[in-house]
């Protein structure tokens, strides 16, 4: 592009050289005035390097997916239907149980029934003077608790001793201190 700007600017200046200027009319006449000839400016052609640009491969973005998030159904309300426990209009039990213990002297038993809404029973134990206590006793809705109590065997009397009182006596230790010397303070007693 510059070279043929150039160019063009060089033929322009040779034709407006090559035509004879005479401000005062003083040229002689059949003297011609020629230009000096220009030598042709060389051709220079000039071509912008091939550059070729190819962009960068990048790597490929992973594929990445979103899927909505998947919404808990709200809790459902169940009705709890009550059941009816079995029920017995007529309930009925019956246990006993016992110890006796030869090294503490410990002798116990009770038994009890439930039959027809009406509780019978009895309990026995051996009380420390050596009787033995026997309770009998019903109970229901009617009455209430209702209970005998009897008691069996002679009592033991313990002679008691008396007991003779001990009391221990500190030892009584004198201990003996040195006495320290007198201090005297100026004029104060």
């Amino acid at each position: 592009m510059f070279a043929q700007t150039l160019f063009a600017l060089g033929l322009i200046l040779s034709a407006v050289v090559a035509i004879p200027i005479d401000p005062y009319g003083l040229s002689a006449p059949g003297l011609t005035y020629a230009a000096p000839k220009l030598l042709a400016a060389p051709a220079i052609s000039y071509a912008a390097p091939s550059i070729s640009y190819a962009a960068p491969k990048l790597l490929a973005a992973p594929a990445i997916s979103y899927a909505a998030p998947k919404l808990l159904a709200a809790p459902v309300a169940v009705a709890k239907v009550a059941v009816a426990e079995p029920y017995d209009p007529n309930p009925q039990y019956s246990f006993s149980y016992g110890v006796t213990d030869q090294h503490t002297g410990d002798s116990k038993q009770q038994e009890e029934t439930l039959v027809n809404g009406v509780v019978h029973g009895s309990y026995s134990l051996a009380e420390p003077d050596g009787t033995i206590r026997k309770v009998t006793y019903t109970a229901d809705k009617v009455n209430g608790f209702n209970a005998v109590v009897e008691k069996k065997g002679v009592a033991a009397v313990a002679i008691a001793k008396p007991a003779i009182a001990v009391a221990a006596v500190p030892a009584i230790t004198k201990i003996g201190y040195a006495s320290a010397p007198a201090l005297s303070y100026g004029g104060y007693h």
